[in-house]
């Protein structure tokens, strides 16, 4: 049973996704947090940096965003053709253009956002890609032929210039696909139009995404979600509203309790205090650390007090096989995003690699966002990336 709850103290809520009492999402957000991710602008050119072939824009926020040229040029699809890096970027763009972008990434205190002209329009089914001819399922969709069903089906009912990324819950659905191309092609619309106006000025917001308890309203009807419990009436409306939209949401119960008892139940308190934690053990007896940096995030595998009653490799498998299960839980639990090097115990046997690479795959299905996964490098080490769902735990 998935069940999500809101705690609002003040300036700050705390959101929590639970699955049968257990916590497997957990997010904070305070009103002076910087979250712009998803937010698309009409920005202004203003410096061109030819030795890094970016350019700095101007959106409208504190600092100037980055946009490198590979964010500039035509979407391509890299499975079949590579941009083409070769061009200089002060031929495609000139100081005080305007450009339609959107926020990739948030600034943080060393960096302005990082943004692209490449948009991503999220719907309930579908991510809309405009100015290209991309249309591509869900890796997490693993039946071929309804792949392969639905890529036709966005195909036939895209406009002309539109592409699409095929969302996970789109899986069995038709009538619901089309309905909600139209509402996101359509809001799409809106956003160009707004964007013509040429006695508005620039630069300025053109549209805002979701917060974080919109986007998961808009992914967890398709995971089964039963109740939402919060304990402020703002959120208690909000929330009311998305259920009186959403045909799918008309079985979802909705409490208001005070904010004392509100994470009493399942003895939430404890549970998030443990998710700041570097170590985490296994139930074998073994551990494993997580360490973030600017660059990416390193999580180490140890057998710790695991000795086993077999050969050495059996142990060694066998830490490393939980160490997997929980690495995917915590990556989830924590919103852990970009590069992702796992140092996992060392294993002699190809079998044994591969047998963990492909557990590693199984668990990460259960994450909402999109993950990848590289494989172990010549120094046995796996890599990975993951997406963030909320931006700003950077």
């Amino acid at each position: 049973m998935l069940e999500l709850i809101i705690k609002r103290v003040e300036k700050e809520r705390k959101i929590v996704l639970l699955e049968n009492g257990k916590i497997v999402e957990y997010y904070e957000e305070k009103e002076e947090d910087n979250k712009n991710e998803g937010n698309i602008y009409i920005g202004v050119v203003k410096d061109i940096i030819k030795g890094m072939q970016a350019a700095f824009v101007d959106i409208g926020i504190e600092k100037n965003s980055l946009i490198h040229l590979k964010d500039i040029l035509e979407k391509k699809d890299e499975k079949k053709e590579k941009p083409n890096l070769n061009q200089e970027i002060n031929e495609l763009i000139k100081p005080n253009q305007k450009l339609l972008v959107q926020i990739k990434k948030d600034s943080n205190e060393k960096k302005g956002a990082r943004i692209s002209t490449h948009i991503n329009l999220p719907g309930k089914y579908i991510v809309l890609m405009p100015n290209t001819d991309i249309v591509t399922a869900s890796q997490k969709i693993e039946d071929k032929q309804e792949q392969e069903r639905l890529i036709k089906l966005v195909r036939d009912n895209l406009s002309k210039g539109n592409g699409a990324v095929i969302r996970t819950s789109a899986e069995g659905k038709e009538k619901e696909v089309i309905e909600d191309i139209q509402y996101v092609e359509n809001k799409w619309k809106k956003i160009l139009e707004a964007s013509k106006e040429e006695d508005k000025k620039a630069p300025r917001l053109l549209y805002k995404s979701e917060d974080i308890v919109e986007k998961m309203l808009m992914d967890l009807p398709s995971k089964g979600l039963s109740r939402v419990i919060v304990n402020d009436s703002v959120d208690y409306n909000e929330i009311n509203k998305i259920k009186n939209e959403n045909k799918e949401y008309k079985d979802l119960q909705i409490f208001v309790k005070s904010e004392e008892s509100i994470f009493d139940m399942y003895d939430l308190e404890q549970q998030i205090m443990k998710i700041s934690n570097r170590k985490v053990w296994l139930k074998c007896g073994g551990f494993i650390t997580i360490d973030k940096t600017e660059a990416l995030t390193a999580i180490d595998v140890n057998t710790g007090k695991y000795t086993g009653n077999k050969t050495m490799e059996d142990t060694i498998f066998k830490v490393n096989k939980e160490a997997t299960i929980e690495i995917a839980k915590q990556l989830r639990l924590r919103d852990i995003g970009g590069i992702i090097i796992i140092d996992y115990i060392d294993m002699q046997k190809e079998k044994d690699k591969k047998e963990i690479e492909e557990l590693l795959k199984q668990e990460l299905k259960k994450d909402r966002s999109k993950t990848q996964i590289e494989g172990f490098t010549k120094l046995d080490l796996m890599e990975m990336t993951r997406k963030h769902i909320c931006s700003h735990k950077d």
